[in-house]
Protein backbone atom coordinates (compact mmCIF):
# COMPACT_ATOMS: atom_id res chain seq x y z
CA UNK A 1 0.00 0.00 0.00
CA UNK A 2 1.18 3.38 -0.60
CA UNK A 3 2.52 5.57 2.34
CA UNK A 4 -0.26 7.80 2.26
CA UNK A 5 -3.55 5.65 0.06
CA UNK A 6 -6.12 5.60 2.97
CA UNK A 7 -9.25 4.01 2.36
CA UNK A 8 -7.16 1.44 -0.09
CA UNK A 9 -7.06 4.26 -2.59
CA UNK A 10 -5.02 4.74 -5.48
CA UNK A 11 -2.86 7.89 -5.99
CA UNK A 12 -0.91 10.40 -7.96
CA UNK A 13 2.32 10.54 -6.70
CA UNK A 14 5.75 12.30 -7.61
CA UNK A 15 8.84 12.27 -6.17
CA UNK A 16 9.88 9.61 -3.31
CA UNK A 17 7.27 7.94 -1.05
CA UNK A 18 7.39 6.13 1.94
CA UNK A 19 5.34 3.25 4.46
CA UNK A 20 1.70 5.12 5.22
CA UNK A 21 0.47 5.35 8.80
CA UNK A 22 -2.90 5.87 9.68
CA UNK A 23 -4.83 7.10 12.18
CA UNK A 24 -8.44 6.48 12.33
CA UNK A 25 -10.52 9.84 12.80
CA UNK A 26 -12.67 10.38 15.93
CA UNK A 27 -16.25 11.29 15.45
CA UNK A 28 -16.96 15.47 15.36
CA UNK A 29 -19.67 16.58 16.89
CA UNK A 30 -21.04 19.98 15.19
CA UNK A 31 -23.12 22.17 15.83
CA UNK A 32 -26.35 23.50 13.73
CA UNK A 33 -25.46 25.94 11.20
CA UNK A 34 -22.52 24.10 10.41
CA UNK A 35 -20.06 27.04 8.58
CA UNK A 36 -17.38 27.03 5.97
CA UNK A 37 -13.87 29.56 7.33
CA UNK A 38 -14.69 32.85 6.78
CA UNK A 39 -11.85 35.27 6.19
CA UNK A 40 -10.28 35.45 9.80
CA UNK A 41 -10.05 31.90 9.72
CA UNK A 42 -8.54 31.78 6.60
CA UNK A 43 -6.33 34.19 7.49
CA UNK A 44 -4.96 32.36 10.48
CA UNK A 45 -4.49 29.31 8.49
CA UNK A 46 -2.24 31.33 5.66
CA UNK A 47 -0.02 32.80 8.34
CA UNK A 48 0.50 30.03 10.30
CA UNK A 49 1.20 28.11 7.31
CA UNK A 50 3.23 30.61 5.66
CA UNK A 51 5.39 30.84 8.96
CA UNK A 52 5.83 27.30 9.16
CA UNK A 53 7.08 26.44 5.56
CA UNK A 54 8.61 29.78 3.54
CA UNK A 55 11.23 28.95 1.89
CA UNK A 56 10.83 25.17 1.85
CA UNK A 57 11.03 22.93 -1.22
CA UNK A 58 8.97 20.53 -2.03
CA UNK A 59 10.58 17.23 -2.19
CA UNK A 60 7.93 15.10 -2.92
CA UNK A 61 4.07 14.99 -3.51
CA UNK A 62 1.28 12.88 -2.73
CA UNK A 63 -2.35 13.14 -4.42
CA UNK A 64 -5.46 10.90 -3.13
CA UNK A 65 -7.52 9.09 -6.14
CA UNK A 66 -10.79 11.49 -5.37
CA UNK A 67 -11.94 13.75 -8.26
CA UNK A 68 -13.69 16.46 -6.13
CA UNK A 69 -10.92 18.23 -4.08
CA UNK A 70 -8.99 18.79 -7.73
CA UNK A 71 -9.93 21.38 -10.05
CA UNK A 72 -6.42 21.02 -11.55
CA UNK A 73 -5.15 17.14 -12.90
CA UNK A 74 -3.71 15.15 -10.35
CA UNK A 75 -0.72 14.12 -12.18
CA UNK A 76 -0.12 17.91 -13.36
CA UNK A 77 -0.45 18.85 -10.20
CA UNK A 78 1.80 16.53 -8.50
CA UNK A 79 4.58 17.39 -11.34
CA UNK A 80 4.37 20.75 -11.16
CA UNK A 81 4.75 21.50 -7.52
CA UNK A 82 7.90 19.30 -7.12
CA UNK A 83 10.95 21.08 -6.86
CA UNK A 84 8.93 24.18 -5.99
CA UNK A 85 10.35 26.17 -3.55
CA UNK A 86 7.52 27.72 -0.98
CA UNK A 87 8.38 31.39 -1.22
CA UNK A 88 5.06 32.75 0.50
CA UNK A 89 1.62 31.89 1.74
CA UNK A 90 -1.09 34.58 1.92
CA UNK A 91 -4.91 34.90 1.55
CA UNK A 92 -7.04 36.33 -0.96
CA UNK A 93 -10.81 36.26 -0.62
CA UNK A 94 -11.37 32.79 0.97
CA UNK A 95 -8.25 31.60 -0.76
CA UNK A 96 -5.25 30.25 0.10
CA UNK A 97 -2.48 31.52 -1.92
CA UNK A 98 1.09 29.62 -1.95
CA UNK A 99 3.73 31.72 -4.45
CA UNK A 100 6.23 28.93 -5.72
CA UNK A 101 9.82 29.03 -7.41
CA UNK A 102 10.94 27.64 -10.13
CA UNK A 103 13.45 25.01 -9.62
CA UNK A 104 16.85 26.59 -8.83
CA UNK A 105 18.45 29.61 -7.41
CA UNK A 106 15.44 32.14 -8.83
CA UNK A 107 13.09 33.35 -6.48
CA UNK A 108 10.74 34.17 -9.28
CA UNK A 109 7.29 33.15 -9.10
CA UNK A 110 6.25 30.46 -11.41
CA UNK A 111 3.36 29.42 -10.58
CA UNK A 112 0.97 29.35 -7.18
CA UNK A 113 -1.11 26.54 -5.82
CA UNK A 114 -4.52 27.88 -4.99
CA UNK A 115 -6.32 26.15 -1.70
CA UNK A 116 -9.82 26.22 -0.92
CA UNK A 117 -10.76 24.97 2.47
CA UNK A 118 -14.53 24.83 1.52
CA UNK A 119 -16.75 23.44 4.37
CA UNK A 120 -14.06 20.86 6.62
CA UNK A 121 -10.95 21.34 4.72
CA UNK A 122 -8.01 21.61 6.85
CA UNK A 123 -4.32 22.64 6.31
CA UNK A 124 -1.94 20.92 8.62
CA UNK A 125 2.22 21.20 8.59
CA UNK A 126 2.96 17.70 10.90
CA UNK A 127 6.16 16.07 11.58
CA UNK A 128 6.53 12.74 9.56
CA UNK A 129 6.06 10.87 12.60
CA UNK A 130 2.83 11.97 13.16
CA UNK A 131 0.02 9.48 12.21
CA UNK A 132 -1.71 10.82 8.69
CA UNK A 133 -5.81 11.41 9.67
CA UNK A 134 -8.22 9.42 7.28
CA UNK A 135 -9.53 12.01 4.52
CA UNK A 136 -6.60 13.15 3.94
CA UNK A 137 -6.03 14.35 -0.16
CA UNK A 138 -2.89 15.84 -0.52
CA UNK A 139 0.65 15.47 1.60
CA UNK A 140 3.51 17.60 0.15
CA UNK A 141 6.39 16.11 1.75
CA UNK A 142 8.88 19.35 2.50
CA UNK A 143 12.68 19.77 2.40
CA UNK A 144 13.53 19.32 6.50
CA UNK A 145 11.14 16.30 6.30
CA UNK A 146 8.01 17.68 7.68
CA UNK A 147 4.72 17.67 5.90
CA UNK A 148 1.89 20.03 4.50
CA UNK A 149 -1.04 17.94 4.35
CA UNK A 150 -4.45 19.42 3.16
CA UNK A 151 -7.16 17.29 5.14
CA UNK A 152 -11.00 17.31 4.47
CA UNK A 153 -14.08 15.04 5.13
CA UNK A 154 -16.44 16.15 3.06
CA UNK A 155 -14.59 17.10 -0.26
CA UNK A 156 -15.90 20.31 -0.66
CA UNK A 157 -12.42 21.47 -0.57
CA UNK A 158 -10.64 22.40 -3.60
CA UNK A 159 -7.40 22.75 -4.78
CA UNK A 160 -5.92 24.23 -8.34
CA UNK A 161 -2.47 25.93 -9.69
CA UNK A 162 -2.55 29.12 -11.06
CA UNK A 163 0.44 29.14 -13.85
CA UNK A 164 1.95 32.78 -13.95
CA UNK A 165 3.59 32.36 -17.59
CA UNK A 166 2.55 36.38 -18.16
CA UNK A 167 -1.05 35.90 -16.54
CA UNK A 168 -1.39 38.18 -13.29
CA UNK A 169 -1.59 36.48 -9.37
CA UNK A 170 -4.49 34.94 -8.71
CA UNK A 171 -7.29 37.17 -7.64
CA UNK A 172 -10.62 36.87 -5.33
CA UNK A 173 -13.64 37.73 -6.88
CA UNK A 174 -14.30 41.11 -4.81
CA UNK A 175 -13.12 43.95 -3.10
CA UNK A 176 -11.11 42.83 0.02
CA UNK A 177 -12.47 43.90 3.28
CA UNK A 178 -9.78 45.17 5.63
CA UNK A 179 -8.54 47.57 3.01
CA UNK A 180 -11.49 49.14 1.17
CA UNK A 181 -11.54 52.81 2.05
CA UNK A 182 -14.51 53.87 3.83
CA UNK A 183 -16.33 55.62 0.54
CA UNK A 184 -15.78 52.72 -1.57
CA UNK A 185 -17.49 50.95 0.90
CA UNK A 186 -20.77 53.36 0.47
CA UNK A 187 -20.58 53.28 -3.05
CA UNK A 188 -19.75 49.22 -3.37
CA UNK A 189 -23.36 48.73 -1.76
CA UNK A 190 -25.38 51.95 -1.76
CA UNK A 191 -27.27 51.24 -5.07
CA UNK A 192 -27.94 47.37 -4.18
CA UNK A 193 -31.43 46.44 -3.87
CA UNK A 194 -30.13 43.42 -2.01
CA UNK A 195 -30.82 43.42 1.76
CA UNK A 196 -27.74 44.39 3.55
CA UNK A 197 -27.14 40.63 4.60
CA UNK A 198 -27.31 39.42 1.58
CA UNK A 199 -25.23 42.04 -0.21
CA UNK A 200 -22.35 41.36 2.97
CA UNK A 201 -22.83 37.35 1.30
CA UNK A 202 -21.66 38.49 -2.31
CA UNK A 203 -18.28 37.66 -2.81
CA UNK A 204 -18.40 39.14 -6.38
CA UNK A 205 -19.36 42.65 -4.43
CA UNK A 206 -16.83 41.92 -0.75
CA UNK A 207 -14.53 38.56 -0.43
CA UNK A 208 -14.12 36.81 2.35
CA UNK A 209 -17.05 37.52 4.28
CA UNK A 210 -19.29 35.08 5.55
CA UNK A 211 -22.55 33.95 7.87
CA UNK A 212 -20.95 34.70 10.85
CA UNK A 213 -19.21 37.75 10.72
CA UNK A 214 -22.20 39.35 8.93
CA UNK A 215 -24.15 38.92 11.57
CA UNK A 216 -21.85 40.05 13.89
CA UNK A 217 -21.14 43.16 11.91
CA UNK A 218 -24.66 44.31 11.55
CA UNK A 219 -25.15 43.44 15.10
CA UNK A 220 -22.61 46.05 16.48
CA UNK A 221 -23.20 47.94 13.52
CA UNK A 222 -27.17 48.90 14.69
CA UNK A 223 -28.35 47.72 11.37
CA UNK A 224 -30.84 45.16 11.17
CA UNK A 225 -30.03 42.48 8.36
CA UNK A 226 -33.32 42.89 6.47
CA UNK A 227 -32.48 46.53 5.27
CA UNK A 228 -32.07 46.91 1.56
CA UNK A 229 -28.58 48.07 1.30
CA UNK A 230 -29.54 51.17 -1.18
CA UNK A 231 -31.77 52.40 1.55
CA UNK A 232 -29.26 52.70 4.09
CA UNK A 233 -28.05 56.00 4.69
CA UNK A 234 -24.00 57.28 4.26
CA UNK A 235 -23.34 57.58 7.75
CA UNK A 236 -25.39 53.88 8.30
CA UNK A 237 -23.09 52.50 5.85
CA UNK A 238 -20.18 54.03 6.89
CA UNK A 239 -21.16 52.54 10.62
CA UNK A 240 -20.83 49.36 9.41
CA UNK A 241 -17.77 49.60 7.43
CA UNK A 242 -15.92 50.39 10.39
CA UNK A 243 -18.09 47.36 12.51
CA UNK A 244 -17.05 44.98 9.99
CA UNK A 245 -13.44 45.78 9.76
CA UNK A 246 -13.11 45.62 13.79
CA UNK A 247 -14.76 42.66 13.99
CA UNK A 248 -12.49 40.84 11.68
CA UNK A 249 -9.47 41.85 12.72
CA UNK A 250 -10.91 40.99 16.69
CA UNK A 251 -11.10 37.69 14.84
CA UNK A 252 -7.44 37.60 13.06
CA UNK A 253 -6.46 38.13 16.89
CA UNK A 254 -8.33 35.28 18.61
CA UNK A 255 -6.89 32.53 15.72
CA UNK A 256 -11.07 32.54 13.91
CA UNK A 257 -14.19 31.39 15.14
CA UNK A 258 -14.50 27.38 15.99
CA UNK A 259 -18.20 27.15 15.41
CA UNK A 260 -17.42 23.19 13.35
CA UNK A 261 -14.12 21.65 11.76
CA UNK A 262 -12.14 24.95 11.63
CA UNK A 263 -8.59 24.65 12.67
CA UNK A 264 -5.41 26.21 12.34
CA UNK A 265 -1.85 25.00 10.71
CA UNK A 266 -0.92 23.39 14.52
CA UNK A 267 -4.72 21.67 14.87
CA UNK A 268 -5.55 24.15 17.19
CA UNK A 269 -9.18 25.73 17.65
CA UNK A 270 -10.05 29.50 17.58
CA UNK A 271 -11.52 31.34 20.17
CA UNK A 272 -13.82 34.39 18.54
CA UNK A 273 -16.62 32.02 18.88
CA UNK A 274 -16.67 33.41 22.68
CA UNK A 275 -16.82 36.82 21.45
CA UNK A 276 -20.27 36.35 19.61
CA UNK A 277 -22.98 38.22 20.38
CA UNK A 278 -25.45 37.65 18.50
CA UNK A 279 -24.32 34.43 16.24
CA UNK A 280 -25.34 30.90 17.14
CA UNK A 281 -27.29 32.75 20.31
CA UNK A 282 -30.87 31.98 19.45
CA UNK A 283 -33.41 33.15 22.14
CA UNK A 284 -30.84 33.94 24.32
CA UNK A 285 -30.76 37.19 25.93
CA UNK A 286 -29.13 40.17 24.08
CA UNK A 287 -26.36 40.95 25.82
CA UNK A 288 -26.45 44.71 25.37
CA UNK A 289 -30.48 44.90 26.20
CA UNK A 290 -31.94 41.67 27.11
CA UNK A 291 -34.62 40.75 24.60
CA UNK A 292 -34.10 37.16 22.86
CA UNK A 293 -31.75 37.27 20.11
CA UNK A 294 -33.85 36.21 17.14
CA UNK A 295 -33.40 34.12 14.16
CA UNK A 296 -34.62 34.25 10.73
CA UNK A 297 -33.51 32.67 6.81
CA UNK A 298 -32.19 35.14 4.93
CA UNK A 299 -30.49 34.66 1.73
CA UNK A 300 -30.40 30.88 2.30
CA UNK A 301 -28.77 31.51 5.54
CA UNK A 302 -29.70 31.42 9.08
CA UNK A 303 -29.47 35.23 10.32
CA UNK A 304 -29.26 36.06 13.89
CA UNK A 305 -29.98 39.71 15.38
CA UNK A 306 -32.03 41.42 17.66
CA UNK A 307 -35.19 43.54 17.07
CA UNK A 308 -34.14 45.98 19.60
CA UNK A 309 -30.72 47.19 18.83
CA UNK A 310 -30.61 46.64 15.01
CA UNK A 311 -33.14 48.65 13.57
Amino acid sequence: MPRHATDGSSSATSGSGHSIRRVDGAKRVCLDGESMPELPEVETVANGVHARVHGQKIASVWLSRYKEPFKTPRAEMADTLTGKRIERVYREGKHIVFDLSARGRTSKISAQWIVHLGMTGRLLVSAFEVPVPNHTHAVLSLSDGRELRFVDARRFGRLALHKMEGNPGFRGPGREPLTISGEDFVALFRSRKLAIKAALLNQSLLHGVGNIYADESLFRAGIRPTWPACRLSRERLLRLHAALKDVLRKAIELGGSSVSDYVDADGVAGFFQLEHRVYMRTGEPCLVCGKPIKRIVLAGRGTHFCARCQK
